[in-house]
């Protein structure tokens, strides 16, 4: 990865300037390695100089240019780079030699950055099995599922995990409500059914607090699992996790293996975890109190206690100690995570055995058989950014026992939520009257988009602005389009979806990928690359030889964008952000479309022609990367 080199190498005239100094590296100090901002500035900046003004007390260009002169003298980049120029105020500049590059670019196409070995363990979706899944659930599993194709891209083993939480509360009250409701309507799944249910049992709750109580029957009988009310609990909870997978496989996500939460208890992992945790100062039992009776982990400090579920009412909330097992001995969600996450890193003697469940993807079942699932290396949990205190006590449980490495490696991946833009929600059928700027979605409530309905109202749109039916299917570009709306924000950005920019083949979508690179594979056919068309892969075309200095500006900057690929999937893997790689295809299919405008391919002069056949035949390799670590289709025709 070329940025990297130069990062060290850098580093290393750094280190021969201080030592001439006679003085040692500072603290503060960090080299990095930026992309500038226009093109004249060569492909690569650092401003390392100015940083090192004050400490070598000597201006800015002068230790720029005493720089350059050891980086070439040092021969950095074995002769990738054509020129370093010192810039005022003291930056050093960088230009690849792309003659170079070009005969090179096997060596800089594989990827070449985290060497990390071991298996990673991605826990991603984990929607309660008790109505059908909602464009936030979608969020999640599009995140999860782009993070295992990226970690798999760099050759890690990655196993995907579905956590099935089958014990709580959301269940219980969609099985109160089917005991206890009438749910009038039709509908076409049993998900969907649920959904409404569950609506309705919570407004039935307001009416009659008294039906509570049965909530909380309906969960010992569910942890008990041996009365007919479980077993209600248990059909309802596998019918809709078969429907659930069904919705997001249409986005082309799956999963290895799914963990029932009821399995933690009933093969004796909790046990186990209690036993553990039991023999550290920070798990105890109140004697006294509102919480009397419970076994609660210790935060830090004094805590007061914290419910499961309750709301915080202030930011020192977060530093309460967390209750695990209820005084009536029921046990909250985070108790079983903990069990859970001791066993994904392999630190319990008791596992599961599984049966298959649906298309390759298996399930802890009692009557199943040994697997060599979790004992992972690293354990990823792509979960919302409200679920960061319960994360934050997992963690703390690992360190309370001892497992402080394991617990360095446990890593939540948190995102925003997603709401509805008014337009969004008014069209599909939600109360704006509100006039809010955006709505949030609520199960309680009944609000909210369903995945299956998002993806039929998708597909109708782009049917209706198709003006050809070739290639993809209106709705493997829907998906596709919902895929990459849900994926192109900074993962912390709460999403207010809007059908209406999903849905745009022009600017940031993924519309406008897929079409940028049916677009390079007509253009290919065209020159005999091979026929798209029959099945048959498109020949490589020869390597030509370049000019740097006689490249035409669109010609560089695509050239440019193309040797980014490998640093921008380094720095989305050690960020773990899916963006950035919506990011960079964007930017590269918009720099070939611009290409493809300015510079005539197949008709220009004829010393070009060889050059631009292959810019497209290297753009559509690149973007097909890209396209498949995002989960997109990449079509020969649109």
């Amino acid at each position: 990865m070329i940025s990297e080199t130069l990062r060290i190498e850098i580093e290393r005239g750094v280190r021969k300037l201080l030592d001439e100094a006679g003085t040692s590296w500072p603290s503060e100090l960090k080299v990095l390695v930026d992309r500038p901002a226009h093109p004249d500035h060569g492909e690569y900046s650092t401003n390392v100089a100015m940083l090192l003004a004050k400490t070598l007390r000597k201006s800015p260009m002068e230790i720029a240019n005493k720089l350059k002169s050891v980086l070439e003298h040092a021969k950095i980049g074995e002769g990738i780079f054509s020129s370093i120029e010192a810039a005022a105020p003291g930056f050093l500049n960088f230009a690849i030699d792309w003659n170079v590059w070009l005969n090179r670019h096997r060596e800089y196409s594989a990827y070449q950055g985290v060497t990390e070995k071991g298996k990673v363990v991605i826990e991603h979706t984990s929607i309660n099995p008790n109505k059908s899944a909602h464009i936030g659930h979608l969020r999640n599993s599009c995140i999860g599922d782009t993070l295992a194709r990226l970690l798999s891209r760099t050759g890690r083993e990655v196993e995907i995990h579905n956590y099935i939480d089958d014990l709580g509360n959301q269940l219980a009250d969609t099985v109160v409500g089917i005991l206890h409701t009438k749910t009038e309507g039709e509908h076409v799944r049993f998900g969907d059914f649920c959904w409404d249910t569950y609506a309705k049992v919570n407004k039935v709750y307001k009416e009659s607090p008294g039906l509570q109580e049965e909530r909380t029957r309906v969960l010992h009988e569910l942890e008990e699992g041996t009365s007919s009310t479980a077993w209600i609990g248990r059909l309802t909870a596998e019918k809709i996790v078969r429907e659930q997978l069904h919705e997001m496989k249409a986005f082309g996500i799956g999963y290895d293996v799914l963990v029932w939460e009821s399995r933690i208890v009933a093969e004796g992992l909790w046990e186990a975890a209690f036993e553990h945790l039991q023999s550290t100062g920070a798990f105890y039992k109140v004697e006294e109190g509102k919480l009397a009776g419970c076994w609660v982990l210790r935060h830090g400090g004094e805590g007061s206690g914290e419910a499961e579920g309750a709301p915080s009412p202030d930011p020192e909330a977060h530093q309460a100690d967390k209750v695990l097992v209820r005084s009536n001995g029921i046990l909250t969600y985070t108790a079983k995570d903990i069990a859970y996450h001791l066993w994904k890193f392999g630190l319990l003697s008791q596992d599961f055995t599984y049966m298959p469940f649906a298309d390759g993807v298996w399930s802890t079942d009692s009557q199943g058989q040994a697997m060599p699932f979790g004992r992972g290396e690293t354990v990823i949990n792509v979960i919302d950014y409200r679920q960061e205190y319960p994360q934050a006590m997992v963690k703390l449980a690992l360190e309370a026992l001892g497992y402080k490495e394991q617990a360095a490696r446990l890593l939540h991946v948190s995102y925003g939520v997603v709401s509805l833009s008014p337009e969004t929600a008014e069209n599909l059928g939600v109360d704006t009257s509100a006039g809010k700027g955006s709505y949030a979605m609520s199960g309680r409530q009944g609000v909210g988009i369903r995945v299956a309905e998002l993806l039929q109202v998708m597909e109708e749109s782009i049917e209706s602005k198709r003006s050809r039916q070739e290639g993809l299917s209106s709705r493997e570009i829907a998906a596709a389009a919902i895929r990459y709306y849900l994926l192109k924000y900074h993962l912390q950005t709460e999403v207010v979806f809007d059908l209406r920019q999903a849905t745009e083949i022009s600017g940031n979508s993924g519309v406008y990928l897929l079409y940028a690179y049916a677009r390079a594979g007509s253009v290919l056919e065209k020159a005999g690359a091979g026929q798209t068309g029959s099945g048959k892969a498109l020949m490589k075309p020869p390597v030509p030889s370049v000019d740097g200095g006689a490249l035409e500006p669109p010609e560089r900057q695509l050239l440019k964008q193309i040797a980014y690929w490998t640093e921008t999937m380094d720095a989305a893997v050690r960020q773990l952000s899916p963006n950035l790689i919506c990011s960079y295809a964007f930017e590269l299919s918009l720099l070939f479309n611009n290409f493809y405008g300015a510079c005539p391919i197949l008709k220009g002069p004829a010393d070009r022609v060889e050059l631009r056949v292959w810019l497209t035949w290297k753009f559509r390799e690149t973007l097909g990367k890209a396209l498949d670590v995002l989960g997109l289709p990449a079509p020969d025709r649109m």
